[in-house]
């Protein structure tokens, strides 16, 4: 370089002096180094502190947070993307379906009906009916009697043992009934009334009814309650009863002292029969 060249003085003239040495710009200068020292002391101090350390570690970790959720929701709307059309294409494809000529000819399945539930039964309703005593059992006919004779016998003994009746009388009262009804309720035709009551025939002597042919007429009963067996039978043993003597009297005597006949040894032929039949029944 040539001072003498114009184009260096140019360049010379262009070229800003030397700053001077002056004392005051170079504290200024000082100060504001100093300046700046501390204030980086003072941030270093400050994020050397417990607190804002703690806040600073919460921010970064709120913010990664954020981060990851949201980078995981948008995964998971791709992921559910392809599952979306696919399940939108299954849709089309059974509406195609459906509309086939197949599925249209074929029966649709009639629905299945579930039974209704069947309904409680109320503890009224469970609760069972107390049931009835059974009958006695019949007893079995014997010296050639049928079965509504010994039924009609059975009566018989049974309202005598009611009344403590010992069994002579017994004996007494079945003989009375073999003769005077053969052992059969019977009604009479003299009294239309008797016949609508149970009864096993008829008689017509005068209006003797029931096994004893008892009269109405005479003060033994009506005629409803000297056709019950039942009835008929117990007239007879509480007349025996008030017969003075009669356990002394034979059987026919007995028989007779009650029933007042007109043949009163006819009662004597059925003892032996009369005894047979009661011991079967006692």
């Amino acid at each position: 370089m040539h001072p003498d060249d114009p184009l260096d003085q140019k360049l010379t003239q262009d070229r800003p002096a030397a700053r001077p040495d002056d004392p005051a710009s170079t504290e200024r200068t000082t100060g504001r180094h100093r300046a700046v020292e501390r204030q980086r002391r003072g941030g270093r101090a400050l994020l050397s502190s417990t607190p804002v350390r703690v806040a600073l570690a919460t921010g970064v970790t709120c913010c990664l947070g954020v981060a990851a959720f949201a980078g995981t929701r948008e995964d998971a709307d791709a992921a559910r993307e392809p599952v979306a059309e696919a399940l939108a294409e299954r849709a089309v494809d059974d509406g195609r379906a459906s509309r086939s000529l197949d599925r249209a000819v074929s029966p649709s399945p009639s629905p299945t009906l579930s039974p209704s539930p069947t309904p409680k039964p109320t503890p009224s309703a469970t609760r069972r009916a107390p049931r009835k005593p059974a009958p006695p059992p019949r007893p079995r006919p014997v010296a050639g009697l049928t079965q509504a004779q010994m039924d009609n016998a059975k009566i018989i003994v049974d309202v005598g043992a009611e009344l403590k009746m010992p069994r002579r009388a017994m004996v007494v009262a079945v003989a009375t009934a073999m003769q005077e009804s053969r052992l059969y309720n019977l009604a009479s035709d003299v009294l239309p009334e008797s016949s609508r009551y149970p009864h096993q025939g008829s008689g017509s002597d005068h209006d003797s009814v029931g096994l004893f042919q008892q009269r109405p007429s005479s003060g033994w009963g009506t005629v409803r309650e000297l056709m019950r067996p039942s009835y008929a039978a117990r007239a007879f043993y509480e007349a025996l009863r008030d017969v003075p003597g009669w356990q002394q009297m034979s059987v026919a005597g007995a028989a007779q002292a009650v029933q007042v006949s007109a043949f009163p040894d006819a009662y004597a032929q059925h003892e032996g029969l009369a005894t047979t039949v009661v011991a079967a029944l006692t």
